[in-house]
C-alpha cells in the first residue's frame, strides 16, 4: 500500500492506493464474516494456479472455457490458441537472441503489426476502441488472426535462417516478417 498525494477539488489530499496484489492481501488481513466469500474466492484461485502448475495443460482449458464464456466461436478459440503458441515461439527465439520482454518485445511486435496492419498496437487499439489492458489479439477476427500468425510465422523462420542476434537485426527480421503478412492481407 502506498500513500500518494492527490490534487481534488478541495486541494491535495492523501489517498492511499494499492496493486491487485495488494488488495488481495489486505482482503485476507480483514476479520470479517463478509469478506469470507472473497477468501474463499482466493484460496480456490490459488489452489487452481497450482494444479495448473503441477498440469500445464489445465491452464490452457481454463483460457479455452473463458474464451467459450465470452461468446467466442470453436473456430475462433482455436486460432486464438495457436496464434499463442505461435507467439510464444517466436518470444522464445527473441529471448534466445538478446531480446528482453518488455520493451524489447514491444518494439518487435510493433514492427509486425506496422508490416501486418500498417498500425502499431496503440493505433490498433485505437482504431478499435480498447482500453489499455485489453489484448488487441482477443479483439481480432479470425482472418487478422492468421495474418497475426503469418507475420510471427515468418519473422521466426526469418530471424531463424539469419541467425539474428540482437535487437537492431531482430527489429530487421520483424519487419520483413510483418511485411509478407502485410502483403498477404493486401492480397486478400
Amino acid at each position: 500500500v502506498h500513500t500518494l498525494d492527490v490534487p481534488t477539488s478541495g486541494g491535495i489530499q492523501k489517498m492511499n492506493c494499492a496493486n491487485l496484489e495488494g488488495i488481495f492481501r489486505i482482503i485476507q488481513s480483514i476479520p470479517s464474516p463478509k469478506a469470507e466469500p472473497f477468501k474463499l474466492w482466493l484460496a480456490k484461485v490459488g489452489q487452481e494456479r497450482i494444479e495448473e502448475i503441477q498440469d500445464p495443460e489445465r491452464a490452457i482449458l481454463r483460457a479455452k472455457h473463458i474464451y467459450e464464456q465470452k461468446g467466442y466461436s470453436n473456430d475462433w478459440i482455436a486460432k486464438r490458441m495457436r496464434g499463442i503458441n505461435v507467439r510464444n515461439t517466436l518470444t522464445d527465439e527473441w529471448k534466445n537472441r538478446g531480446a528482453k520482454a518488455g520493451i524489447d518485445f514491444a518494439i518487435l511486435t510493433n514492427e509486425i503489426y506496422k508490416g501486418t496492419f500498417d498500425m502499431t498496437a496503440k493505433g490498433i487499439k485505437d482504431y478499435k476502441n480498447l482500453g489499455n489492458p485489453d489484448n488487441p489479439r482477443d479483439h481480432m477476427d479470425e482472418l487478422e488472426i492468421i495474418l497475426t500468425m503469418l507475420g510471427e510465422a515468418s519473422t521466426t523462420e526469418i530471424t531463424k535462417s539469419r541467425d539474428s542476434k540482437g535487437v537492431p537485426k531482430l527489429k530487421k527480421d520483424a519487419k520483413e516478417g510483418g511485411a509478407i503478412a502485410g502483403n498477404a492481407r493486401k492480397a486478400i
